[in-house]
């Protein structure tokens, strides 16, 4: 079993990382949130903690696929394996739905909020009550995590920003998915923006040019 794989980060996807190592080139699904803080490392040397599962259907003739799914730290592939064990949701939902940081999401579940639960794409709230049922006695410990902010101060002033500005695209009517795209180009170009406003402006200019 696949429990971590470190590579240099060739390509990012909307959901995929490719890892390069050696001859051999891996691609690892990722959730939103950890496609959001591997923006800044693409060309660089990344470790992933992997879940490994098969993609899939016997019974309709299809072909299995073994997949990996990665994660930045060991304590949101810890949180990740218990969110997917909640009956109906599976790895491909659970993935889609990790657009928050792991303590937000543990925090809703342990206090029992069922409305920012259903905030999280593929999440209704029938799903939501289900996953409070499931999983609220088991996130103390998530719902502690310190924040990277209060770990990397350094690193994740870069990060932050990237995170802000995604989602005031996304308040200003663009979808995740172009949002993502929009931020990929001024982040691929390795300069470093100071501020929110900043980054946005590269944003825009990049769609004014094209």
């Amino acid at each position: 079993m696949i429990t971590k794989i470190t590579g240099r980060l060739v390509e990012l996807r909307e959901n995929i990382a490719t890892l390069g190592i050696e001859a051999f080139e891996y691609e690892v699904f990722v959730s939103d949130f950890t496609h959001r803080h591997l923006q800044l490392e693409v060309d660089n040397e990344v470790s992933l903690f992997t879940v490994e599962f098969i993609d899939g259907n016997p019974q309709k003739g299809g072909r299995m696929t073994p997949r990996l799914v990665g994660f930045d730290t060991i304590i949101e592939k810890q949180f990740f394996e218990l969110f997917c064990s909640v009956p109906g949701l599976g790895v491909k939902k659970a993935l889609r739905a990790m657009v928050r940081p792991v303590r937000d999401i543990a925090n809703a579940i342990e206090q029992q909020d069922v409305k920012t639960l259903t905030t999280l794409p593929g999440i209704g709230p029938a799903m939501a009550e289900k996953i409070v049922a499931q999983l609220r006695r088991k996130m103390a410990k998530f719902a502690l995590l310190v924040q990277r902010e209060e770990v990397d101060q350094a690193l994740d002033v870069e990060r932050s920003i990237v995170e802000e500005t995604f989602q005031i695209l996304v308040a200003l009517g663009h979808s995740e998915s172009d949002a993502r795209k929009l931020l990929d180009v001024p982040i691929a170009s390795k300069k470093k923006f100071k501020d929110v406003e900043a980054l946005l402006q590269a944003v825009y200019e990049q769609s004014n040019e094209g």
